[in-house]
């Protein structure tokens, strides 16, 4: 069954873009129905991005946008993800795209320093999300329920790129759940370099938001949109003040 499961795909079409994408459980299957849908603010930042960009996919989950930026913008990414879980899914759905010579997958959590610590999960679940590493409270700034744990290695965004020989990014895409501002802290020179940032932040999180605006300013940048879709304004399960931020550097 689990076999079977596995080899199902699910077919997307958007903006004349088409991927496949495994599908072997219903979250999977859902992330694949709402490609266009759930974020459509990340797809259109995606779109703008210049041909052959490098693009670090920061909490990459099972590679929907990593594969879209890939394919659509023949961008060269670096898709971070440290879930065991999620890890199969991000490596089926590079392959199922034929995009393994685009796509770099880097197993490991970018955090503000070097070494292992616990990697916390709300589920063990393909597809699944609200995780977060070395750190006791989840995407809202609340106690984590966590049902399994695993200790993993991580490292800052500076040391992956001078230590593991990652290349600098020109664009970076963030959604990890709570610790974006400590993972930004981790990356001063990495910041310094990139042209555009995509995070994911809670305006209810207070120490997380005002962390990301205040070391995204300090590295030059400025917020220029902040946007989340229809489905999530209409959400009742609390993500309704939780946005997709664009913070760029202008150019005189």
């Amino acid at each position: 069954m689990l076999d079977v499961s596995m080899e199902t795909v699910r077919e997307v079409e958007h903006e004349g873009c088409r991927l496949r994408f495994a599908a072997p459980n219903e979250l999977c299957n859902w992330r694949a129905q709402t490609f266009s849908s759930k974020e459509p603010e990340t797809l259109q930042w995606i779109d703008s991005l210049p041909e052959g960009s490098v693009l670090w996919d920061v909490g990459a989950n099972i590679g929907l946008y990593s594969v879209y930026a890939a394919k659509r913008r023949q961008c060269r990414v670096w898709a971070f993800e440290p879930s065991v879980f999620n890890l199969e899914l991000l490596a089926r759905n590079i392959h199922l795209n034929e995009l393994v010579s685009r796509v770099c997958i880097v197993p490991l959590a970018l955090s503000n320093a070097i070494g292992s610590n616990e990697l916390r999960m709300t589920t063990t679940e393909w597809g699944g999300a609200l995780s977060t590493f070395g750190e006791q409270y989840g995407w809202d700034g609340e106690a984590i329920r966590k049902v399994f744990e695993f200790q993993t290695m991580g490292l800052p965004m500076d040391a992956a790129r001078d230590l593991l020989g990652i290349p600098q990014p020109d664009f970076l895409k963030m959604d990890v759940d709570g610790i974006e501002h400590l993972i930004l802290s981790g990356g001063a020179s990495v910041l310094a370099g990139v042209q555009q940032v995509l995070i994911e932040v809670n305006d209810d999180f207070q120490e997380q938001a005002e962390g990301c605006e205040r070391l995204l300013t300090a590295a030059g940048l400025t917020l220029k949109h902040k946007l989340h879709s229809e489905m999530i304004d209409n959400s009742t399960t609390g993500f309704q003040n939780t946005y997709n931020q664009i913070w760029v550097r202008e150019t005189r």
